[in-house]
């Protein structure tokens, strides 16, 4: 193995940096669903298939209607 650090493109720090790097689909139903419920949302429904490899979707509603 090579002693030499390489830098990643800035495009791959800035994502890693904003937290942007999905690890696994759970972080991804976990942000989802943090973020639903942060936005006031009263109901919050999740899809998943494929343990969450074909898709995660989370679909969020709010008690006042917007």
């Amino acid at each position: 193995m090579s002693d030499v650090i390489k830098l990643l493109p800035s495009h791959i720090a800035n994502q890693i940096a904003a937290g942007e790097v999905v690890q696994r689909p759970a972080s991804v139903v976990k942000e989802l669903i943090e973020n639903a419920i942060d936005a006031g949302a009263s109901k919050v429904s999740l899809v998943a298939k494929d343990g969450g490899k074909t898709l995660v979707q989370v679909i969020d509603g709010c008690s006042h209607g917007i």
